[in-house]
């Protein structure tokens, strides 16, 4: 490097790499909690520390492998910390190397700017230190709190992570492209201009992964919203195809029914009257057995009952369906239907058949509307925020079914509970009766 130029002192630049992943742990899922985080995050300050002082007066060689071994310690340590994946972890690495790079520069800019470059007292280069990492990083965390998941599950895709990795290496290029020629277009020959130039392409370089970090979560947000948009309007044609099949198959039944009368009325043999029977016995299979006070919840729970019995699953339910007399339909099909799918795709996962159960209720307590579902759950629940993780392989493309009857019960300023009791998962549901 270019020795008449003062680089940041590697102990600043350490402590800002540091504070800059403490930053987005902070917003992040936690993997470690109590002392263990506490030694880590501590072992890993004293770790970059001597890494990046040791490693001070290396040939320039070496500088470029010395950073990337920087950046690597830096994603360590939010892998390790934090509930997310790797590529996440990449992603969240290089925005805090960007923004340790941006407060670090800054804060050098500030000193060399007020002390002249010369040596002063050591309290007042501690105190101005103190100052801007305090004022620079408390920005940073403001910004990054407001547009990050606790869980971090912004769905960051390889490309994603490639794209992040390219904005921060050209910034880190262009910005400490003067510490190693002054013979470029993008080069400063005075010191000042040098320091302005790599705080300004820092600062730059902030702004884009920030604005890019904005974008990503409005393209996650948008997917969401289009994901349950098809789940409402997928639920309501299947009420609308349930109600017709249904009807059909009542009609198919009244009729069969009177047909069977008027065969019984002839001398029958006792082969034929057992056939009868059977035949008679088979038809109430098809016939609607819930009378709830509400078609609409009737027909999605005769439609989910046909599919029940079919693949050997016990669905029971004790409903009042009059209070759901204000709700709208598509509501009505959302919440049903995508809870007792829900809870269908996992009964038929048990082997034991005689445990395959689900329990639907509907009632009011207490001035408000209880709906509760019901089903058999073997092994233990793993939660993102306050939903469950979905059991399906595919997360990226399903996991929005709670978030779904969510989005419908809070129409009506309604609460979505979900917990698991011994071997039972079950889903509350409550809403005022003044809806």
């Amino acid at each position: 490097m270019n020795e008449i130029l003062p680089d940041i002192p590697r102990i600043y630049t350490a402590l800002a790499e540091w504070l800059a992943c403490m930053i987005y742990i902070s917003v992040l899922k936690k993997r470690l909690s109590g002392w263990k985080f506490y030694f880590f995050t501590a072992g890993v300050l004293i770790i970059q520390t001597v890494f990046l002082v040791v490693t001070k007066d290396l040939s320039i060689i070496f500088w470029i492998p010395c950073m990337i071994a920087a950046i690597g310690m830096m994603f360590l340590f939010i892998y390790v910390s934090c509930n997310i994946s790797v590529i996440e972890a990449g992603y969240f690495s290089v925005r805090a190397f960007v923004a340790a790079e941006l407060v670090a520069s800054l804060e050098w800019q500030v000193h060399y700017f007020i002390f002249n470059g010369k040596k002063s007292e050591e309290f007042l280069e501690i105190i101005l230190l103190i100052i801007i990492y305090t004022v620079g990083f408390l920005l940073v965390w403001i910004l990054e709190k407001r547009y990050t998941l606790e869980d971090g599950k912004l769905n960051i895709r390889q490309r994603d992570l490639w794209s992040t990795i390219v904005i921060g290496a050209a910034v880190f290029a262009i910005s400490n492209l003067s510490f190693v020629t002054a013979r470029t277009p993008f080069s400063g020959k005075y010191t000042q201009d040098v320091l302005n130039i790599r705080t300004l392409v820092d600062l730059g370089g902030f702004a884009i992964v920030y604005a890019y970090h904005i974008q990503l979560n409005e393209l996650r947000i948008r997917r969401e919203l289009e994901a349950v948009q098809n789940i409402l309007q997928n639920q309501y044609v299947q009420y609308q195809q349930s109600k017709e099949s249904i009807d059909i198959i009542n009609y198919k039944y009244h009729d069969l029914k009177n047909q069977i009368i008027f065969l019984r009325a002839e001398e029958d043999a006792d082969k034929r009257n057992a056939y009868l029977t059977k035949m008679e016995n088979e038809i109430k299979f098809y016939e609607t057995q819930y009378k709830t006070g509400n078609n609409v919840l009737d027909t999605v729970l005769a439609s989910k009952n046909i599919y029940c019995i079919k693949n050997g699953i016990t669905l029971t339910c004790v409903a009042d369906g009059t209070l759901l007399e204000k709700m709208d339909v598509i509501d009505i099909c959302t919440i049903f239907g995508n809870a007792l799918d829900n809870a269908i795709e996992y009964e038929k996962q048990i082997e034991d058949i005689e445990k395959r159960l689900i329990h639907v209720s509907v009632f009011s307590q207490k001035g408000f509307l209880m709906i509760r579902f019901e089903n058999y759950f073997e092994g233990e629940l793993e939660y993102e925020g306050d939903l469950p993780v979905t059991t399906k392989k595919d997360m990226f493309k399903h996991g929005y079914g709670l978030k779904s009857i969510r989005y419908g019960v809070q129409k009506y300023d309604g609460v979505v509970k979900v917990d698991q009791k011994d071997n039972w998962f079950e889903l509350y549901i409550l809403i005022p009766l003044s809806i």
